[in-house]
């Protein structure tokens, strides 16, 4: 299926999702996500991933069903929808997100283990590695991305309180993002382009985090 678009009324669907997150309205709008949401973002993926998978990874729309068994808050459904081409978490991903507030974009890292923490910190550790991390999200800074992830508080155990790049050694996981909201190119082929000069910019990224981070080598419980 060709994307031409997420349908008109997938904005729609997710804020009344946000108001009502309940089976009965998913039950009464599932039909309108299927066309409006899922459809189109599965076409989204298809259309990209021969571009940005080749040697990185695979592509996936992620389920609608939230993981409430851990958490506080109970409502049982995603208030987006988001799709991921990735080897598996924590070794950089091209992901894409469209909600209530329009459109989101990222790479990088969202997720580490033990191990993989290690090696981020290693190579960060390493004036050549470390030093092209730091450029390579300063450019990104520069062209209007937003440079997040989960920080710690204090300086992690064995570096030294004045290292050149402790800013970057204190993130758990880091990522760059940036964010559109609902207009006209949402629904339109444009969007499609949109994503794909997004993944792009963020691809350099995306390789550090392949070649530094990896995938976890710890076994899934």
């Amino acid at each position: 299926m060709r994307f031409e678009g997420f349908g008109d009324g997938a904005v729609e669907f997710f804020e009344g999702l946000q108001a009502d997150n309940s089976k009965a309205y998913w039950a009464d709008n599932q039909r309108l996500y299927a066309e409006h949401v899922r459809t189109p973002m599965e076409a989204l993926l298809a259309e990209l991933e021969p571009e940005f998978g080749p040697k990185f990874g695979k592509g996936k729309v992620f389920r609608p069903f939230r993981d409430v068994r851990f958490a506080r808050d109970k409502s049982p459904y995603k208030t987006h929808c988001g799709a991921v081409i990735e080897q598996g978490r924590g070794g950089g991903a091209y992901y894409v997100e469209v909600g209530p507030e329009g459109m989101l974009v990222a790479g990088g890292c969202f997720h580490t283990e033990s191990d993989q923490l290690a090696r981020f910190r290693t190579a960060v550790d390493t004036d050549v590695h470390g030093e092209r991390l730091r450029k390579l999200l300063d450019d990104l800074a520069e062209r209007g991305w937003e440079i997040t992830g989960t920080v710690l508080r204090t300086r992690p155990r064995g570096f030294d309180a004045d290292h050149p790049r402790l800013d970057l050694l204190r993130h758990k996981t880091l990522y760059a993002a940036r964010s559109w909201e609902p207009d006209d190119a949402l629904h339109e082929r444009t969007c499609l382009q949109r994503v794909r000069e997004s993944w792009d910019e963020v691809r350099e990224l995306n390789q550090w985090c392949a070649d530094h981070i990896g995938v976890t080598e710890k076994k899934r419980r």
